[in-house]
């Protein structure tokens, strides 16, 4: 009983150590444009509560990405491919949508980055004059599910139209220009519009001018350092820098990986030697109760009993006892 106790001890002393430690990893910011991806969809896909095709549902981010807005729209594939959506936030989908894969119904994720567009797609060279907003399709077969691939959405007659509308004025002489991140990390240029881009695929978008035409925007509150290269094209943190800081989470989620089994093994390499200790305790007491008894002790069964020398009365003839 006192080993059972002493185990159930420790590991209710372990198990707030354990839950400690895997909430301050998995609670920091997503390293990387694609992982903020997977995310913003899971947390979307929540905001699904009593889902309605058509209808939009804003949903909220963990507090430790405070700043992004997301929302998400279901919708059929068939409906969208004649009407298009006429007005989701900022981009404006036109009729003659193709998805494929084809599915029944789609999901469209908007995404609005907010103070936390160049920490996720630094532009070395340029200055935001608005957030980054992204639009990704995913499939609605399962609005439970999470980490869904994205679907490949393509117009076939109009492109879709991007109006921002948190534009920051530029300055006498710079000429706005569309940037387009797409999801494989290349980055593209096309001319502004006024405040309107336009694109054929899905991905991130924003408006920017060549930097030095307008004070650059204070950094986020984020531990990922924008890129100061001198390239005037970036694939963001989803390159070389990308793979670097992914490594260096692998680094740390195996440290503390690391130092859970080994708090884990020494628990356990306590709980043997109290065992150990108990059982010469036990063996102790067995050898000084031999030794100061009188009696013979003879083995019986897994234990020990004392057991008196053999005696038997002779026999004698009833005729001795007649006088």
């Amino acid at each position: 009983m006192m080993v059972m106790g002493l185990r159930t001890m420790l590991l209710l002393l372990l198990l707030p150590l354990v839950l400690a430690c895997f909430l301050g990893v998995f609670a920091q910011p997503p390293n990387a444009p694609r992982d903020l991806d997977t995310l913003l969809q899971n947390y979307a896909f929540r905001a699904f509560v009593r889902p309605k095709t058509g209808v939009l549902y804003d949903g909220f981010v963990p507090s430790n990405l405070s700043g992004i807005q997301i929302a998400a729209i279901r919708l059929r594939s068939g409906s969208l491919r004649k009407r298009g959506f006429p007005m989701y936030k900022e981009f404006h989908i036109p009729s003659g949508l193709m998805v494929r894969p084809y599915v029944e119904r789609l999901v469209l994720v908007y995404q609005n980055l907010g103070n936390w567009s160049v920490a996720y797609y630094p532009l070395p060279n340029y200055t935001y004059l608005t957030p980054v907003l992204g639009l990704l399709a995913y499939s609605a077969s399962n609005l439970s599910a999470t980490n869904l691939p994205q679907l490949e959405i393509q117009p076939s007659e109009d492109p879709i139209s991007i109006r921002f509308s948190d534009v920051k004025s530029a300055p006498m002489g710079s000429v706005p220009k569309c940037v387009m991140f797409d999801l494989q990390g290349l980055v593209s240029f096309s001319n502004a519009n006024g405040n309107v881009c336009s694109t054929s695929q899905q991905g991130h978008f924003s408006l920017v001018v060549e930097s030095g035409s307008v004070s650059p925007s204070p950094s986020p509150p984020s531990s990922i350092p924008p890129s100061t290269s001198g390239s005037n094209v970036s694939p963001g943190p989803s390159g070389v820098e990308g793979k670097k800081k992914k490594s260096r989470l692998w680094i740390i989620i195996g440290s503390v990986l690391g130092g859970l089994l080994m708090l884990v093994f020494l628990s356990f390499l306590v709980i043997w030697v109290h065992d150990l200790k108990q059982r010469k305790e036990i063996q102790r007491l067995e050898r000084a109760a031999e030794l100061g008894e009188a009696l013979h002790m003879t083995p019986v069964g897994e234990s020990k009993a004392p057991a008196a020398a053999v005696t038997r009365t002779q026999p004698r003839l009833e005729t001795e006892y007649v006088p």
